[in-house]
């Protein structure tokens, strides 16, 4: 009956996440698929739990949204190098290193004064700061908090990184600012949430396109140290739920080494793609489990105030990031 159920569970995963990944790949290209696999997810949620009653699907969702997640995070390393990353320069990584620093803390300590959730805070403060959806993901396999937390967090993030995209393109066709394509690459790679969001607002010419995606997998790479100084705060934190136990996010070790063999090993393209395809594949499994089990009651009590962090968070991205691109280049 378990493996049955189990057996369930991935159909029924693997179903939601072709669809979710035929729609962003032919209806929005510029929405990722793991925002498309959360919001089919969650929208076919309410029905759920009578799914789960009649075909155990529990185990499977746990699965996925646990092993299945930290798998795809560590393939995720195959779609960096450090050659790709070292040609932005010191002031480059400078910036990313500042934005995700400032940007991170902000989040705790304005949660703090909103009397928010401290889990929450933390993943919409490490969704905003790094890369959305696959930093949240990853913050929540190590804090192990509730999909009701995450599907919050994300929402929010999702959002305000499609508001950026759309806004940042229409700043830029309007000559308010006084930027070089350069400085418009580096400008949107620092300030927007997702991946897909730097990909689609920088879009404005090519230039601006590559510098903008190598700004932001720095900021990804610095996913790496954020989980491990996380961990070991929660730790040291006298109100940890897990005191005496360290949890040392291992799978970010396994996201960096995957980088460093992609980055000194010349491997064929189709092993670089079939890897970058099942780094996507899982965590649009990960994120449709997630999806299903979210709880709206919860969704609903954490709104108003999440709104609130993920609103000045994106403004403090957008005009953080303006006055360091234009005192630092």
């Amino acid at each position: 009956m378990k493996n049955i159920g189990f057996f369930y569970a991935f159909v029924l995963l693997s179903v939601l996440s072709a669809i979710s990944m035929f729609i962003s790949s032919t209806l929005t290209p510029f929405l990722s698929p793991l925002i498309i696999g959360i919001l089919l997810g969650s929208i076919l949620s309410p029905f759920y739990p009578k799914l789960n009653r009649v075909y155990h699907l529990q185990k499977g969702m746990d699965f996925s949204a646990k092993k299945l997640l930290r798998l795809g995070i560590v393939l995720y390393g195959s779609f960096i190098t450090l050659n790709e990353l070292t040609t932005l320069g010191f002031k480059g990584f400078l910036l990313a290193l500042i934005v995700v620093a400032v940007v991170f803390v902000s989040a705790i300590f304005i949660g703090r004064a909103l009397k928010l959730d401290r889990e929450i805070s933390l993943l919409v403060g490490i969704g905003s700061a790094v890369c959305g959806a696959a930093a949240i993901l990853a913050l929540e396999s190590t804090l192990k908090s509730s999909p009701s937390k995450s599907s919050v967090a994300l929402g929010f993030i999702v959002i305000f990184g499609l508001i950026g995209m759309v806004i940042l393109p229409l700043v830029y066709y309007s000559g308010l600012l006084p930027f070089s394509d350069y400085q418009w690459g580096i400008f949107i790679g620092g300030s927007l949430h997702e991946v897909a969001n730097v990909v689609g607002a920088a879009a404005i010419s090519p230039e601006s396109q590559s510098v903008a995606l190598l700004v932001k997998m720095t900021r990804v790479v610095l996913l790496v140290p954020l989980l491990l100084i996380i961990s070991y705060l929660i730790f040291a934190s006298n109100d940890s739920k897990q005191k005496g136990t360290l949890y040392i996010p291992y799978f970010a070790f396994g996201f960096l080494g995957v980088i460093l063999l992609n980055s000194f090993i010349d491997f064929p393209p189709f092993i670089v793609e079939s890897t970058q395809f099942a780094s996507k594949l899982l965590l649009v499994f990960a994120m449709v489990a997630l999806g299903l089990q979210i709880d709206w009651q919860k969704f609903i009590s954490f709104g108003a105030k999440t709104f609130i962090l993920a609103l000045v968070l994106f403004i403090i991205l957008l005009c953080g990031t303006y006055f360091l691109v234009y005192f630092m280049f």
